[in-house]
């Protein structure tokens, strides 16, 4: 695989990148840069590629060795993935599912110092780890999660506690893939405002999902992804038009836009 020279690093920089699952070609000749700080919202439909794309970034899997294709993660092309993990906050619904345990939130956000979902009697864990721990709980304002089970709480409150884990190391972005799944209401717009606030307090932000009231107004860039490929890239106004959605999802739309969110009607 190619090494890619730059002048300035970005936090993720794709060249012709093909991905295989099983029997499957689930991202096909993929390029994209994404830059540090950088709030970016991938957009497709169930199959499109969306999740092979982020565990392919995190190093769940490989893409084909091909003359011309790269991959570079703030410009490296590889990496030790204990090295790797600290460095990007990943949230899924996988991540969600795995913590709901008899686990505290304080325990699970700690754990996510040693990129693991519960502590292990291996893991060290120092003062300042709980010092960062509890800061992170209380900036999410979840502090008074910190001793209540993981499954003691509402599918919104575990999102959040899953978001403070992912944070508590001082990610270089955050990655969230499919957030508002199984989120009633109520916990959908709670999960938007978290991210609202930390798109203001400058973490990047990638969001991977094809729900399109997920995309806020913070979020600018948006990529269309469908069939495995990137259909489209570029400012929101431009691609979240009821002709372009009509035509990744292959069905039809109508787009309302109000206050920076878009929603399908």
């Amino acid at each position: 695989m190619a090494v890619m020279k730059q002048d300035r690093a970005a936090l993720i920089e794709l060249r012709e990148v093909s991905v295989m699952q099983g029997d499957t070609l689930a991202l096909d000749r993929v390029s994209l840069r994404i830059e540090a700080g950088e709030h970016v919202a991938i957009l497709g439909p169930n199959g499109s590629g969306k999740t092979t794309l982020i565990r392919m970034i995190t190093r769940e899997c490989y893409p084909l060795l091909r003359e011309g294709s790269a991959v570079t993660i703030l410009g490296r092309n590889r990496w030790n993935v204990f090295e790797l993990r600290p460095l990007l906050g990943v949230v899924t619904n996988d991540h969600v599912a795995a913590c709901r345990r008899e686990v505290t939130a304080l325990e699970v956000v700690l754990a996510g110092f040693h990129s693991a979902i519960e502590l292990m009697p291996y893991h060290a864990v120092t003062e300042e780890m709980r010092r960062k721990a509890g800061e992170q709980l209380r900036a999410l304002g979840i502090e008074h999660l910190a001793g209540r089970l993981m499954t003691a709480m509402s599918s919104g409150e575990a999102q959040r506690v899953v978001i403070a884990r992912a944070l508590v190391h001082e990610p270089r972005a955050l990655l969230l893939d499919e957030p508002s799944n199984s989120l009633d209401l109520r916990a959908q717009g709670e999960l938007r405002d978290t991210l609202r606030d930390l798109a203001r307090a400058g973490t990047g932000i990638i969001l991977v999902t094809h729900h399109l009231a997920d995309i806020i107004p913070e979020v600018e860039r948006v990529v269309l992804l469908r069939g495995g490929r990137v259909v489209g890239d570029g400012h929101k106004r431009t691609l979240l038009t009821a002709a372009r959605l009509r035509e990744l999802f292959g069905a039809g739309v109508e787009l309302l836009e109000r206050d920076g969110f878009y929603h399908l009607v």
